[in-house]
């Protein structure tokens, strides 16, 4: 195996449904416009309030990709 090395990205996913919806959101999207897509931890779950009522389920994550030389 050779050595490697990774970038890891900080993104937020937002859903008006779901913590678990707004994660798949930003990986889904990440995943479209990054190669090799390796891991995804969630670290930190919030609410976007607006009148006292929940507007959006927010979920930021590190997301980590392989780095390849453009040799």
């Amino acid at each position: 195996m050779s050595d490697s090395v990774y970038k890891v990205i900080e993104v937020i996913g937002t859903s008006a449904t779901s913590w678990e919806e707004a994660a798949k959101t930003a990986v889904q999207k990440v995943a479209r416009h990054l190669e090799d897509v390796r891991v995804a931890e969630v670290v930190e779950l919030d609410l976007r309030l607006e009148d006292n009522k929940v507007m959006a389920y927010r979920a930021k994550m590190k997301v980590s990709f392989k780095y390849h030389d453009e040799s």
